[in-house]
C-alpha cells in the first residue's frame, strides 16, 4: 500500500471499527498529556488532542498515514470525563436521564513523511431516555461502562439507555467516525475502496 496507516490508540473499540476499512494497520498508544488548559472550549480540546495523538506517530514511524481520534461528552456547557467507578456513572446517568448529551469527536489524519495535518471535529447528540435509579444500577453493573465517556458503551447494552441518536455516523459515538475519516483519507490520496486487498 503507497499509504500504510497508523492508528494512534490503544483503544479495542476504534481498532475494530478501523477493521471495517479491510485494511492492514499499525497501532501505538500515544503518550500525550491530555489535561484541558483552562478555559479551554471542548471543541479546541478534541481538536488539539487528536492532532498531539496522530503527531506522535513521529517517535514511532518514519512515514505512513497516523489516524488521531478524541472524544468529550458535553451537558450544559460542561465537558463531562469519564466515571472511573460505579459511583460516578450512576450519578452521570441520573443527571442524563430525559436529557441531551452532545459528544464532539476530533479526528485528525497525519501525514509523517509530508508533515501535513487535516484535523476536523464530528458532533453526535444522544437523547436519553428518562431512566429509573434500578434501571441505571442494573445496568451498570452489567456492562461496567466506567472507562466510557458518558458512563456508557452505545456498542452493546448501553444502546437501551436511549431514546434517540442524532448524528451523521453512529461509528463518532464509539470514537472514530468512519465515513469523514474516508473524506479525510481521500484527501491525502487514499482511496479506502480502490485499495481493497
Amino acid at each position: 500500500m503507497k499509504h500504510p496507516l497508523i492508528l494512534a490508540s490503544s483503544s479495542p473499540f476504534r481498532q475494530s471499527l478501523l477493521q471495517k476499512f479491510n485494511l492492514p494497520f499499525s497501532t501505538f498508544s500515544p503518550d500525550i498529556d491530555e489535561t484541558a488548559i483552562p478555559n479551554e472550549p471542548p471543541e479546541q480540546l478534541v481538536k488539539r488532542l487528536s492532532e498531539r495523538k496522530a503527531r506522535a506517530a513521529c517517535d514511532h514511524f518514519v512515514k505512513g498515514l497516523a489516524i488521531g481520534s478524541d472524544q468529550v461528552a458535553v451537558f450544559d456547557g460542561q465537558i463531562l470525563g469519564k466515571p472511573h467507578n460505579k459511583e460516578n456513572a450512576i450519578k452521570q446517568l441520573s443527571l442524563f436521564s430525559g436529557q441531551t448529551v452532545t459528544f464532539l469527536t476530533g479526528l485528525c489524519v497525519y501525514d509523517i513523511a509530508s508533515d501535513k495535518a487535516k484535523t476536523l471535529i464530528e458532533p453526535f447528540e444522544v437523547v436519553f431516555r428518562t431512566l429509573t435509579i434500578e434501571q441505571i444500577e442494573a445496568y451498570c453493573d452489567a456492562e461496567q461502562p466506567y472507562n466510557c465517556a458518558g458512563s456508557f458503551k452505545s456498542e452493546g447494552l448501553g444502546i437501551c439507555l436511549f431514546e434517540k441518536l442524532n448524528g451523521d455516523d453512529p461509528n463518532s459515538l464509539i470514537g472514530l467516525p468512519l465515513i469523514k475519516l474516508s473524506q479525510l483519507l481521500a484527501e491525502f490520496n487514499l482511496d479506502i475502496l480502490a485499495a481493497q486487498p
